[in-house]
């Protein structure tokens, strides 16, 4: 099957990001968010992103518009209904992710390929929501999309090989190199990072460094873009919790046990850069 028409169900930071790449390969996309405030937001985020772009030579006036011109947006559920590929991008609640499959199956045509963007989330679930779980799989993009080069396709034991191949065949197309993984908790980057993350903060919760020190060094040691504090404020420090809650829950491995310090900042209001405050402040 070819993958032409494109929706992306959920427009907050990741629905933006997977929007704005597919856009900028060539592809009609349609967005649908329940909410009109988060759809005007998403869509003004992207035509920023693409400014700034254009205001540094890299994109021209012309090519810019043509994007922005194959984005559509919309807060109605059905208005996915012919898309070849739906990436879910809705917040990390598996019940949820369930639900909106299960309405998408009854109004979609049957050649329909469901995807999430989950990055813990049992595919596994999300497809037998459905009625088509041979056309159900994992399709991760990671933070910032339209910067990371890398796509986990995930796959259950119900997914067909010819549903891998197309989806695989088309992330191509997007310039990503597309990795398959297994349907176990965190796939394959989540699963290896989430320690490492979590270890970061436990090691400010025991004064063994401070942030400053402990993203510096990871930073000039490891030759990373950011230290691991910086990635959790980027990521949300309440969907950083929520991925090793689902993690733990899953191995029992005490790696992924969310450290104290994290919850307390999240009770506090303090959940990264989308509020402007976690480990560090953002104007």
């Amino acid at each position: 099957m070819e993958i032409k028409k494109l929706g992306v169900l959920g427009f907050g930071q990741m629905g933006t990001g997977i929007t704005q790449v597919c856009a900028q390969s060539g592809y009609e996309v349609i967005a649908v968010d329940s909410s009109e405030q988060m759809v005007a937001k998403g869509f003004k985020g992207i035509e920023k992103r693409l400014m700034g772009r254009v205001e540094k030579g890299k994109l021209s006036q012309a090519e810019k518009d043509s994007i922005m011109g194959r984005i559509k947006t919309s807060t109605k559920l059905e208005d996915l209904k012919e898309c070849d590929l739906i990436e879910e991008a809705v917040p990390e609640d598996l019940e949820l992710k369930k639900k909106v499959f299960a309405q998408l199956d009854r109004m979609c045509k049957e050649q329909t390929i469901f995807s999430s963007n989950t990055s813990c989330l049992s595919i596994t679930d999300m497809a037998v929501a459905t009625q088509r779980p041979g056309k159900v799989i994992g399709l991760h993009f990671h933070n910032p999309a339209p910067v990371m080069q890398v796509i986990e396709l995930v796959r259950t034991i119900l997914t067909t090989e010819e549903t891998i191949e197309s989806v695989k065949k088309w992330g191509t197309t997007l310039g990503k190199t597309v990795v398959v993984a297994p349907d176990v908790g965190g796939f394959i980057v989540t699963r290896l990072l989430t320690p490492f993350l979590l270890g970061a903060v436990r090691m400010l919760e025991a004064g063994i460094a401070t942030r400053d020190e402990i993203d510096t060094s990871m930073k000039l040691a490891a030759n990373h873009p950011m230290g691991p504090l910086e990635v959790v404020d980027l990521i949300g420090l309440d969907t950083e919790l929520s991925i090793a809650e689902n993690l733990y829950a899953e191995t029992k491995e005490l790696k992924y046990a969310p450290p104290l310090l994290l919850r307390k900042m999240i009770t506090a209001g303090w959940l990264g850069r989308k509020v402007g405050k976690g480990f560090y402040e953002y104007k």
